[in-house]
């Protein structure tokens, strides 16, 4: 038989590693500019003289960006192509880090908190829309996972390195601690032009605003949305729900096993990507696992709240993987930045917004665990939408 002309012979390990390599470089970046800021902010907090809501916008300020800042993302990707994309979100967000080290005032570093924000936020759609044009389609998973990894262990390494390794190499400074961890992101994106692939060349041009026609654009956002609210929201509200409970004492280490395991979800997800992205029924049980997870941690209390909130965040570190890695798999490489860039908005809004409507409801109550309860009725109302997925891949659906 004669061989398919048409064929890309797959390349060997020694040429994928340098670009995993840069893939888990750029991932780390996506959360690590965001997570230094709560181990600072008790220093800028008193070079400040910051009140508890604007040292709270350190945070919650480039969070919020990521779902604003997902179709300037998608617009780069359509008309500079992705791997362009990252290097000038890269750019932007390590200028925009480096210069919150460099504020004189907290009007200047919410500024620079926003630029960053929007560079992590364009980051987010030119990851996946890269990974067509640089992976063969059967290590998209394998890249998805790789990526996603870096960005589970910046999640942790910037929120557990700052304080005890970091602060005390750059003197005790903050300013120094966050350029220290702001300019070498400046040395990955100049790495990201080694490369020389372009294995799925898109069209010039492509549509870049999210395709509201295309059912997959709100239902992986919603199921995004029901991972990150319910991660980003009990991580917001630990420390409240366990001084409430009388297990204040145990914040640090809960803190810690609650961070870590989305860590080693990450690595159970390397192993597994490619058998376990684009399974339906996959999704749906580490969504159930999740709400359950989030359950127990309200209604049991010390320890065992405490490990179940540790089983809900390492199935939702699984979930969310899940369901970034959809659209380069279901999608054609030119469509891939911009569902992307729609399932970043709708996912990264609801993460935001539900946090927040739950916080509003405590306060009126005066019960923490009516925050936590908030973000569970809103993920059992959106479970049923996992049966609606159609998770046929483009390519196979080109075929038929």
């Amino acid at each position: 038989m004669a061989a398919d002309p048409t064929a890309v012979t797959p390349p060997p390990p020694a040429r994928l590693l340098p670009v995993a390599v840069l893939l888990w470089l750029a991932g780390l970046y996506l959360r690590v500019p965001i997570l230094v800021a709560p181990p600072l902010a008790p220093f800028i907090s008193a070079d400040l003289g910051l009140n508890q809501a604007l040292t709270g916008a350190l945070t919650t300020l480039p969070i919020l960006m990521l779902a604003i800042g997902a179709m300037p993302g998608s617009l780069a990707i359509s008309r500079l192509g992705p791997r362009n994309t990252l290097v000038l979100a890269m750019v932007i967000m390590a200028l925009g880090s480096a210069a919150r080290g460099m504020a004189p005032e907290i009007a200047t570093v919410l500024a620079a908190s926003t630029v960053m924000g929007l560079g992590i936020a364009m980051m987010q759609p030119a990851l996946p829309a890269l990974l067509p044009r640089w992976l063969q389609p059967h290590h998209v998973a394998m890249g998805t996972a790789i990526y996603m990894n870096g960005m589970l262990m910046g999640e942790f390494v910037g929120a557990g390195v700052t304080l005890p390794v970091l602060v005390p190499l750059m003197d005790n400074s903050w300013r120094l601690t966050l350029l220290a961890w702001s300019l070498p992101a400046l040395l990955v994106a100049a790495g990201l032009f080694l490369p020389k692939r372009d294995l799925a060349r898109p069209a010039q041009r492509a549509a870049w605003l999210p395709d509201w026609s295309n059912p997959l654009t709100l239902k992986i956002g919603v199921l995004l949305g029901l991972s990150a609210s319910m991660f980003f929201g009990l991580n917001a509200y630990m420390g409240n729900l366990l001084e409430q409970t009388g297990h204040f004492d145990k914040l640090s280490r809960a803190l810690f096993f609650y961070n870590i395991a989305q860590v080693f979800a990450s690595l159970v997800m390397l192993k597994t990507a490619r058998r376990w992205v684009g399974r339906r029924y996959l999704i749906g049980v580490m969504a159930v696992v999740s709400v359950v997870g989030t359950i127990g941690a309200i209604v049991l209390e010390g320890w065992w709240a405490i490990a179940s909130a540790t089983v809900m965040s390492f199935v939702a570190g699984i979930l969310l993987i899940l369901l970034v890695a959809l659209p380069p798999l279901l999608t054609r490489p030119g469509e891939t930045g911009r569902l992307s860039a729609g399932t970043f908005l709708v996912g990264y809004t609801i993460a935001f917004v539900v946090p927040m409507i739950g916080g509003a409801v405590a306060d009126m109550t005066g019960d923490v665990r009516h925050s936590i309860l908030v973000m569970i009725v809103y993920s059992v109302l959106v479970l049923p939408v996992i049966r609606t997925l159609d998770l046929t891949p483009a390519r196979r659906a080109q075929e038929s």
